[in-house]
């Protein structure tokens, strides 16, 4: 399956634990896309298929999630979905331990673009120049 984001298409597909995702951002939920989405993970035929409809649907298979990976001084590795949202909850409601993603390695200072001054919070240091 192609996937992922304009800035992901070209970037190798691998599968992250769900467990190991961090998304600071409470998503907005719309439940029926999520219940069709677990269908799909099922290889179920959903009952919905949300608009815009996808380009394509795989039984068994969602498109991957843009992921920004973050590799501290330390060398803890820290994984942000600030999108996804829907398919992130269609994995943990169907019980699939295992996320489609494309990763995107970051720095700190591009992190902080989405987390503002919390970066330093979640992360655990501070701020460097890099």
């Amino acid at each position: 399956m192609l996937g992922g984001s304009l800035q992901s298409r070209a970037i190798e597909q691998q599968t992250l634990p769900l467990s190991s995702l961090l998304r600071p951002i409470p998503p907005v939920l719309d439940h029926k896309k999520i219940d069709s989405m677990v269908q799909t993970l099922k290889n179920e035929t959903p009952d919905f298929i949300p608009t815009p409809a996808p380009e394509s649907i795989t039984p068994g298979e969602l498109p991957p999630v843009d992921v920004l990976h973050y590799c501290s001084p330390a060398g803890k590795d820290f994984y942000f979905a600030f999108g996804g949202c829907h398919r992130l909850q269609a994995y943990e409601k169907a019980q699939v331990k295992g996320v489609n993603c494309k990763v995107l390695k970051v720095t700190k200072p591009m992190l902080k673009v989405y987390l503002g001054g919390s970066v330093d919070a979640i992360v655990g240091e501070e701020l460097a120049e890099e």
